[in-house]
């Protein structure tokens, strides 16, 4: 039987490994390991306690997500980077996460999880659209979607997402 759990710092390197295999079959290895690198072991070090893990029966990673809470703003939330085996895609794995990151962030009083994306990355934008996310408005548009321009740095568009959460009670 496979769990969520919060991560822990010992979790990062198995969680890179999965990044560089799961997107293995979409990118190069060196796009891979490129993407990979937008999860330096810091993120574990500081937001374990809100990032989460899903285990196989065996206690392997099955998928993870790693997200925060603003230190700046005592409402907001941020999913920062989600992973899912590909073997487990489509069953609902990752609406897992992201629901139970949601009711975390609810009872420490947070309202609203951000999101990026870039805007190529069509099924990440459906499926966040899916989750109840609503699209920022930006600087630009491509296609009818909402961009910010530079946003992670020049030629570095991301589309923003935003998603209210209701209080626990």
């Amino acid at each position: 039987m496979s769990q969520v759990r919060r991560a822990h710092v010992s979790d990062h390197r198995a969680i890179v490994e999965r990044v560089q295999t799961w997107w293995g079959d979409s990118r190069t290895p060196e796009q891979a390991r490129e993407l990979s690198l937008l999860l330096p072991k810091l993120f574990l070090q500081f937001f374990s306690g809100t990032s989460l893990v899903r285990e196989n029966a065996d206690g392997s990673v099955a998928a993870f997500l790693v997200g925060f809470y603003s230190a700046d703003n005592d409402e907001e939330a941020y999913i920062h980077f989600v992973g899912v085996d590909p073997a487990l895609r489509g069953r609902g794995v990752a609406r897992e996460l992201y629901t139970e990151f949601f009711r975390r962030a609810a009872e420490a009083g947070r309202r609203e999880v951000r999101a990026i994306t870039s805007p190529q990355n069509t099924g990440s934008i459906a499926f966040h659209r899916a989750m109840g996310f609503a699209l920022e408005p930006g600087d630009r548009e491509l296609d009818g979607l909402p961009m910010h321009g530079d946003y992670d740095g020049p030629g570095q568009h991301r589309v923003c997402f935003h998603r209210p959460i209701p209080r626990t009670k």
